[in-house]
């Protein structure tokens, strides 16, 4: 049709089509304006009873006027074929914005509102939409929300069959494959009973769901079991899987989704009412909590070999910040993203989405150390508070105890006994010493390599002789030697040495999140998995904003195969740190093993996004490449797939974790014999997770073959 002429419609591309015929994009040359053009099925216009009811209704549709419900122009027939002219909206649907994930709470209300405001109006002219879903809303490039094919579902099930057969036909394959519309239905749709009004509204249900959490309430790998949870289940309450969400938007949600139309909304304007309310609320409570991002200390000491120290500063201030409460604290990576760019304070804090900035500088010669900290206003970019402290390198925990609180006091105005109690950070150790080798040691443990992290080690084990009541350090020993198994030393000694330095850990400091995720992972890699769970929920009790508590975890779920509480945990290590790559690239395979391909793809966009965004920084790093890899390939795009494992293999060819990683990547691509091969490799160079290689979705390609069993049978 591209190229043709429809009267006086000059067709200049395909958008799309579906049971209702092809869009195309068309120029009116009379009114000289871009529509939107449908052209309907040819066994519609050869009926001449479904056509006549077609033309009425779609006169009904045509006649509502409202800024959020996209216009029919007119109903038209020329050369044999009959077609709708309408709106054009530039811009992308929902469907492809979710691509990316949730949307933000912001977004969600604005979103929201239009969608209950378009259905209001139509339900007031006593149309039903009955297809919602998120491939029939539209947001335009200048953020209008506009919803298409309003009744044109109910226009599509004229016919012989009944609309609910019809509808379910056209949206399902005879092998009973999801292709369409049967994920938004009503239970009233599905049991081929009569509809009304309230079937848009549990639709709008599930569309509000997905566009909070960035997953559907019902799923099921075929129309069978989709069919079956709507009608039966009760869908996990949104702000269990996004803990941020308000508590009130949970029960709106719950409540749309009832499988009795009686016990719903009876109206969308007491949704629409309801979500105002709560929108007032949340908009209330983000201007009210205070937030701020702690950027890495610049270096200004002679030789400039402080890394370590001003890096460590930082990050001891956000541990600080979090456990004082009150204010929303952005994460270390996220902070520590910007080290060494070139930006402004009101780029930075705009783009955290912070409203205050810390940024300071350290300069230590010998046993003085001076530390210049300010904190900036992202609004306006003036000073809320400076200061400079001169002082022995023995006051450094009062320097930082000094800074918090006078952060606390700008940000919350005076501080109750209490908060001044709770804002003063335990002093860790009694030798300063200790401190700095802990804080080298924390630098080097964030390089995601073999040597990096026997150095940090090392470091932790200095820092505990010199004092052996600093609980923090024997928790880096136990997670140095944890992550040591879990990637290069599959051996006894190291499982034991976890084990024995995350219990003096946690005897040390039993109040410290940190502890908790220490022990959490060294019991949990000793298959003690009730005793992991507890540990893991303590952290996230103690420090709800603790990414490794959420991501160690969620790794603990999936070596036991419990893939959905798995899901969750990995969604809130994702909000968490949005530039990370590792957790979204994990939470797209669990998604595709369980079924839900949108979520899936969805998740391995954001993980390539990020990894892409890393590599323009260190274009070579492996985990990036290999994390990008499995993306890529999961993603279809097998050429850059092959390359960036390729590469992540010349950049560390015998590195355990590469290999795996690489060897999940060409299992995807369909090289079984190069994926064992790499297996084979990372076994014998130290990789010694057995639940990994049962449970990773990525290697399903494998498990048949008789070298993948052998494998198996190695570790």
């Amino acid at each position: 049709m591209v190229g043709k002429k429809l009267a006086h419609y000059e067709i200049r591309e395909k958008l799309g089509e579906g049971g209702m015929g092809e869009v195309y994009v068309a120029e009116d040359t009379r009114l000289d304006r871009r529509v939107a053009l449908k052209v309907l099925p040819q066994e519609m216009a050869e009926d001449p009873e479904r056509l006549e009811r077609f033309e009425r209704e779609a006169k009904a549709v045509a006649a509502l006027n409202h800024p959020n419900i996209v216009t029919i122009h007119s109903v038209e027939e020329a050369d044999g074929h009959h077609f709708i002219t309408m709106e054009l909206v530039e811009g992308k649907t929902l469907a492809e914005s979710l691509l990316k994930g949730a949307l933000s709470l912001e977004s969600f209300f604005e979103v929201a509102a239009r969608l209950a405001d378009a259905l209001s109006a139509a339900h007031s002219q006593g149309i039903t939409h009955r297809d919602l879903k998120p491939a029939n809303v539209m947001v335009g490039d200048d953020g209008r929300v506009k919803v298409l094919d309003f009744g044109l579902a109910k226009l599509r099930g004229l016919g012989p069959a009944s609309e609910t057969t019809e509808l379910a036909t056209a949206t399902m394959t005879q092998q009973g494959m999801i292709l369409g519309t049967v994920p938004y239905m009503s239970p009233e749709q599905l049991q081929g009973k009569p509809v009304d009004h309230r079937s848009d509204i549990f639709s709008l249900g599930i569309v509000l769901y997905e566009i909070a959490t960035g997953r559907r309430p019902f799923q099921g790998e075929t129309s069978v079991d989709l069919i079956s949870a709507i009608l039966r289940d009760s869908p996990r309450p949104v702000t269990e899987i996004k803990m941020d969400l308000p508590a009130d938007l949970g029960r709106i949600v719950r409540r749309c989704l009832e499988k009795d139309p009686q016990r719903r909304y009876q109206s969308v304007q007491d949704i629409r009412t309801e979500l105002e309310d709560i929108q007032s609320d949340a908009v209330t409570k983000t201007t009210e909590q205070p937030s701020i991002a702690v950027l890495p200390f610049v270096d200004m000491s002679p030789e400039r070999d402080q890394e370590y120290f001003c890096d460590g500063t930082a990050e001891e201030l956000i541990n600080s910040l979090i456990k004082a409460g009150g204010l929303r604290v952005a994460s270390r990576t996220s902070a520590f993203g910007y080290k060494g760019k070139d930006l402004k304070i009101q780029e930075m804090g705009k783009e955290l989405n912070v409203g205050t900035v810390l940024e300071g500088s350290v300069r230590k010669a010998g046993n003085r150390l001076r530390i210049n900290a300010q904190l900036v206003n992202v609004a306006d970019g003036y000073q809320l508070w400076a200061e400079t402290f001169d002082r022995e390198m023995e006051d450094v925990f009062a320097i930082q105890d000094e800074i918090a609180r006078n952060i606390s006091r700008a940000l919350k105005g005076v501080l109750t006994d209490q908060e001044e109690e709770s804002s003063l950070p335990k002093v860790p150790t009694a030798s300063v010493k200790a401190y700095e080798f802990y804080l080298r040691g924390r630098q080097l443990f964030h390089g995601h390599s073999r040597n990096s992290l026997e150095r940090a080690r090392r470091l932790f084990q200095r820092a505990c002789e010199l004092d052996p009541e600093y609980g923090n350090a024997w928790a880096g020993v136990a997670d140095c030697c944890s992550l040591m198994y879990m990637y290069w030393d599959a051996t006894d000694a190291q499982l034991e040495q976890a084990e024995e330095a995350s219990r003096k850990a946690l005897e040390l400091d039993p109040d410290a999140a940190e502890t908790h995720v220490a022990r959490g992972l060294a019991v949990s890699l000793n298959q003690r998995y009730d005793e992991a769970t507890r540990e893991f929920e303590l952290a996230i009790r103690q420090n709800g904003e603790l990414y490794e508590a959420f991501y160690f975890f969620a790794r603990a779920c999936v070596a036991q195969g419990k893939l959905e509480r798995a899901a969750e945990l990995f969604e809130q290590a994702c909000r968490m740190r949005p530039e990370d790559y590792v957790a979204p690239a994990f939470l797209g395979g669990i998604n595709d093993a369980l079924g839900r391909k949108n979520e899936s793809e969805a998740a391995y966009r954001r993980a390539l996004d990020a990894a892409e965004g890393h590599l323009e920084l260190f274009p070579e790093e492996p985990r990036a490449l290999y994390m990008g890899a499995i993306s890529l390939a999961a993603l279809d795009e097998n050429e850059r797939a092959r390359d960036w494992a390729d590469r992540a293999l010349v950049a560390d060819p015998e590195e355990p974790i590469v290999l795996y990683n690489v060897a999940c990547t060409y299992a995807r691509l369909g090289e079984i014999e190069k994926a064992i091969d790499c297996l084979d490799e990372s076994i014998t160079f130290g990789m010694g997770q057995k639940e990994w290689f049962e449970h990773d979705s990525d290697l399903d390609p494998l498990r048949e073959h008789p070298r993948f069993q052998a494998l198996l049978e190695r570790l």
